[in-house]
């Protein structure tokens, strides 16, 4: 899911475009620095995950998800949201989870959103992608799709999102390429295993009419379990820096890649840690984070339950007030590529047990390898949810254990006597008409779902999705 949205640059001021827009304005890039540094009055990467029920389990889940949280916010909470998101000029939000689609309101809000200005990018494993679902959302000219793909052949991608989902992927491409969706994403997590497979990725893209988008592989959400396995090597590091000189402004990145500036010329995309400044999450139940890979209480500014909703987050809270104050350089201060890189990746930092002062873990010239070493076995810091499908078991009649079906599962967060374990899910607050209000998974195969009704056509400000 990283992510894009618009906003406001301030009062008078011209709105910072989309992703592709940021990409290839690279000629005031330090004036745009300076300035996303100090923060805008909107965020112009805004991610909102909408639930944490999926139906896949891929091992490098930021979000760790699987299960819908009984506290969702609910459509009229949604609808509300939106209006603010109007109302702030926030003219884009990349949607996300979880799967998306699998709230029975999902076409609804984007219907909704679409009418309020507000342009919509989701990002789908394409399970529910079906012919009439491709043909509506090619008729629209405010929502993007991004697909989820992370390898360039079944053995590669299915390793990491599940058997079967390369092929479930590449028919929702196809279904969106005949529908006549020009420019809709293929999302990649870049990987050890998928490095060498650029060409092949952008070569699947080009040939559905589809744009690339690389992602970096954070150790946040289940991606903290593989990514001293996962991550590429400082080798690779350097080949996929090459790779971008040379095919970047063929390809979208956002912000995940600025560490790799320190080789050199500095890379399309925002060379710069946003979070906070630029950059935020929504999540399923509300909360707001300062960055969509950064979802830990330490990085948690507020709930736009609150009195002053998500306006009141964004422009007054402690954590992003802090964030956007000039920030030490710490260890990385004496270093000659600091200007470049700018320390890194903050999440990456947090989550593999580093100073967020000190180098990025992938530090092109090996400080965070030394970091790493220096830090040795020291406890490192854990996500704060966790919503995986696993297996839960209760007491049989011979007391024995027997296992739950995963649809029964709830969400992992400790009860009122401080115990983690599962609660029984809770339904929205409405009244069940599709069976993924009762079972969040449930019709999420790659066979026919339900589609969207027509998306509003509506006049505003936002093109179809960034390019």
């Amino acid at each position: 899911m990283t992510l894009v949205a618009g906003g406001s640059a301030g009062a008078g001021a011209t709105p910072a475009g989309a992703e592709g827009s940021l990409q290839r304005q690279r000629a005031p890039v330090g004036r745009l620095v300076e300035r996303f540094e100090r923060g805008l009055e909107a965020p112009i990467c805004l991610t909102w995950e909408l639930t944490y029920a999926c139906n896949l389990a891929c091992v490098h889940c930021l979000s760790s998800s699987g299960r819908r949280d009984p506290r969702e916010l609910s459509t009229d909470e949604c609808r509300a949201l939106i209006d603010e998101f109007e109302r702030m000029q926030i003219f884009y939000v990349n949607i996300g989870g979880g799967e998306p689609t699998v709230r029975s309101d999902f076409w609804e809000l984007v219907e909704y959103a679409t009418e309020h200005h507000v342009g919509v990018k989701f990002s789908t494993n394409g399970s529910r992608i079906t012919t009439a679902v491709a043909e509506r959302l090619a008729s629209s000219e405010y929502v993007d799709v991004q697909i989820s793909l992370d390898g360039a052949t079944p053995a590669i991608n299915d390793a990491v999102r599940g058997e079967g989902t390369f092929d479930t992927a590449v028919t929702a491409m196809g279904r969106l390429a005949d529908a006549g969706f020009a420019g809709f994403k293929v999302s990649v997590v870049v990987t050890r295993h998928n490095v060498g497979q650029l060409d092949g990725l952008k070569e699947l893209a080009d040939r559905h009419g589809a744009q690339l988008r690389l992602t970096r592989l954070r150790p946040a959400g289940r991606g903290a379990e593989v990514w001293d396995e996962l991550h590429p090597t400082a080798e690779q590091q350097r080949e996929l820096y090459d790779w971008l000189v040379v095919h970047g402004e063929q390809v979208l990145t956002g912000d995940s890649f600025f560490h790799l500036a320190g080789y050199g010329a500095s890379l399309p995309g925002l060379n710069l840690c946003g979070a906070g400044r630029v950059v935020c999450l929504v999540d399923p139940v509300g909360d707001v984070y300062a960055c969509p890979f950064a979802i830990h209480d330490e990085f948690l500014a507020g709930n736009v339950r609150g009195a002053g909703g998500f306006t009141d987050v964004w422009r007054r809270s402690d954590l992003f007030a802090e964030l956007r104050r000039p920030q030490s350089a710490g260890a990385c201060g004496s270093c000659g590529r600091y200007d470049a890189c700018r320390g890194g990746c903050m999440a990456a930092k947090f989550f593999t047990g580093l100073p967020l002062d000190g180098p990025d873990p992938e530090c092109v010239l090996g400080h965070g390898e030394e970091a790493l070493a220096r830090r040795g076995t020291s406890e490192v810091p854990r996500p704060s949810l966790d919503h995986s499908l696993r297996p839960r078991r209760r007491s049989g009649a011979a007391g024995r254990d027997d296992p739950v079906d995963p649809v029964d599962l709830g969400d992992s967060r400790p009860d009122v006597a401080g115990h983690l374990g599962p609660v029984a899910v809770a339904l929205l607050p409405r009244r069940p008409d599709r069976a993924c209000d009762e079972s969040p998974v449930a019709g999420c195969g790659p066979g026919p779902g339900p589609g969207p009704r027509p998306v509003g056509r509506s006049a505003g400000t936002a093109g179809r999705g960034p390019h």
